[in-house]
């Protein structure tokens, strides 16, 4: 038996390279034998950039840049020079990572500095940009990112917003002539990690605010400020965000990029599996094992696992997922792409602990599973 480890990043604990090294770990040590091959992926969200950039072989730029609540520090993009291509991870400048738990403020946290990195690939003469969207610290629908790139914010009064989000309850004019000359002339790919739109009950404030500290009265305000600078953005390019597939991705930030910016909105697994020749990797692998730090029905809509198991069933290739938690009825749609789901945690383990000891926890987790699989194979 041929096994294809392909997790994605368990968040908050162990990267998509650290996850597949861990099962193998366990594998290996368990009663099964027989041949692995590890292929982590990435589906638009944190590390996606990363994966990329090593297997594109990609020069690190580094950037002076904001990071979320306005502090200074240095973040990175990738270079291809060759195809003048650059790639950048919003977590590295605009990421829940750089945060500590208690300054989680998504009323005043803000995507500036990704768009400061975004001017630095243009002024290096990039023609393409390729943007994972996962792991931000923002709701604020990409106006700090565009912000970075020249456009201007104005109240009523003619005063210029700067506190983003929250200040677009008084937006009442966008300038754009300011916006830098190239932002609308080169490529721009975002990878998607979610389906979900900028507005409404499963939009980037009600679905996402909530992960990056929003309270209750946050989730309303949050909302309100979605609207408003959809409203807004209506009047002044004629277009609906809150229509856009995708649009909802980190906090909105798709749909603000795809308007202003004409940027491509897409599936960040089918673009991630695309690049790597996935398909290649299937044509030996009897067997799949995958996963990511949980698991439910939010999984159906564009995450990493997902996007392999939808590939494997087209070959009739069982998949195995792993996660911290598996949090699915038995009669989930999921069970349809899945033989197994496994979650590695105990049921009643605190979040802190569960992070804590993810590694420890995958690995055996996948020794029981390799047990599992030696005990099958020796019955057959």
């Amino acid at each position: 038996m041929h096994i294809l480890i392909a997790p994605n990043a368990f968040k908050g604990s162990l990267s998509a390279e650290e996850a597949a090294k861990t099962i193998a770990e366990g594998l290996r040590e368990s009663e099964w034998n027989g041949d692995i091959t590890l292929s982590p992926i990435a589906d638009g969200g944190d590390g996606t950039a990363s994966l990329l950039n090593k297997y594109w072989n990609a020069e690190s730029i580094p950037v002076p840049v904001h990071d979320p609540l306005g502090r200074m520090m240095t973040a990175s993009f990738g270079w291809i020079q060759k195809e003048k291509k650059a790639v950048i991870d919003i977590s590295e400048a605009s990421g829940i990572k750089l945060l500590r738990k208690g300054d989680l403020n998504p009323l005043h946290a803000h995507t500036f500095g990704t768009g400061e990195l975004i001017k630095a690939a243009l002024d290096k003469g990039a023609e393409k940009i390729i943007i994972g969207v996962g792991g931000s610290a923002t709701v604020d629908g990409g106006t700090g990112l565009l912000k970075g790139l020249g456009i201007q914010y104005f109240d009523e009064g003619g005063n210029e917003i700067h506190d983003l989000p929250l200040g677009l309850l008084k937006l009442s004019r966008i300038h754009i002539t300011r916006m830098h000359e190239r932002s609308s002339q080169v490529e721009i790919v975002v990878l998607c990690d979610v389906q979900n739109k900028l507005l409404g009950d499963e939009g980037a404030a009600r679905i996402f605010g909530p992960q990056k500290g929003a309270d209750d009265e946050g989730i309303v305000l949050l909302e309100q400020c979605m609207k408003q600078w959809n409203d807004m953005t209506i009047l002044t390019m004629h277009r609906n965000m809150a229509t856009l597939k995708y649009g909802g991705a980190a906090g909105g930030i798709a749909a603000g990029l795809a308007v202003y910016t004409q940027a491509k909105l897409v599936s960040g697994i089918d673009y991630f599996l695309s690049e790597m020749h996935f398909e290649t990797l299937l044509q030996e692998a009897d067997l799949i094992i995958t996963g990511e730090g949980s698991m439910d029905e939010q999984t159906l809509e564009g995450k990493g696992p997902f996007g392999i198991a939808c590939m494997a069933k087209k070959k009739d290739i069982p998949v195995i997922g792993l996660a911290g938690q598996i949090r699915v009825a038995p009669q989930s749609e999921l069970y349809q792409y899945f033989r197994e789901l496994i979650a590695i945690n105990p049921p009643d383990i605190a979040l802190a602990s569960a992070i804590k000891d993810t590694s420890v926890n995958l690995k055996k987790t996948s020794v029981k599973l390799g047990n599992s699989l030696a005990t099958l194979r020796n019955k057959r």
